[in-house]
């Protein structure tokens, strides 16, 4: 176990919502799109949030970093790493651009390829998701009442979850076999969020995606007693090979639900 896992946990949090007040001074000003060689799109707000919370979490831990605004690093180097922060400076940044609101600040902190602890900002929201292990996982908006969530029972209809870009046919057959349920469509991890908060039963991810998109929604669904896996029912893993591309998981907060039935 990690020493004062507890105290990361709301520093964390913290610095996730510094980074968010760096996005927002962008957000609300006009800014220039480049797209980085992969032709994804980043902006001044993901180098802003970048630097902020590289800087926060040196202060805070001598943990290794790593940031999908980091320079590319080898599995070679990685590979040493029993213990490190994944960040994801600002997840959702095609909604960013689009200026959908949809985006957020993701930082996890990673020990023996699982995610022990993750930071969910919203900045447009002001919502803060959280979670260690072991202490549970927690929703707090603003200044106000921090609430303890928790996932639950498959209601009818049950609510599913979905990617505003990035939905697929893959997706779309699989809502198709669920039968009668209600969508909410967003980007980026707040999906897994309201999962893990009981708004939502069911996050399909059927495209791809990276480590950094998930290790923070992963340690707080699982505290808020959900689960995210990989399409075989495996708790995702962590810096195990050369590239940081996930498989395809699910999002689920009611474990007695064969969600595999509707692949």
């Amino acid at each position: 176990m990690i020493e004062n896992l507890k105290n990361l946990m709301i520093s964390a949090r913290d610095i996730a919502i510094q980074a968010g007040d760096k996005i927002m001074d962008v957000y609300q000003q006009d800014f220039e799109v480049i797209k980085k060689a992969d032709k994804s799109p980043v902006t001044e707000a993901d180098m802003a949030a970048h630097h902020c919370i590289i800087e926060r979490l040196s202060q805070i831990s001598d943990y290794p970093i790593l940031s999908e605004e980091s320079a590319k690093l080898s599995f070679a180097e990685r590979s040493s790493w029993q213990t490190y922060w994944l960040v994801d400076p600002l997840d959702g940044t095609k909604q960013f651009v689009q200026r959908t609101d949809e985006f957020c600040v993701c930082i996890a902190l990673i020990h023996k390829n699982k995610p022990v602890l993750g930071a969910i900002f919203l900045p447009v929201s002001k919502e803060s998701y959280y979670a260690s292990q072991g202490y549970g996982a927690f929703k707090q908006i603003e200044n106000g009442e921090i609430q303890s969530i928790s996932t639950r029972k498959l209601p009818s209809p049950s609510v599913i979850a979905v990617s505003r870009s990035h939905k697929g046919d893959k997706t779309s057959e699989m809502l198709e076999k669920i039968g009668e349920h209600e969508l909410l469509i967003s980007g980026s991890a707040i999906k897994a969020c309201w999962v893990a908060e009981g708004k939502a039963d069911l996050y399909p991810r059927l495209w791809p995606t990276s480590e950094w998109d998930t290790g923070a929604a992963q340690c707080i669904v699982e505290e808020a007693g959900g689960q995210l896996t990989t399409l075989d029912l495996k708790p995702m893993r962590y810096n195990t090979k050369d590239d940081l591309l996930n498989p395809y998981f699910l999002v689920f907060g009611d474990k007695t639900v064969d969600w595999l039935q509707y692949l």
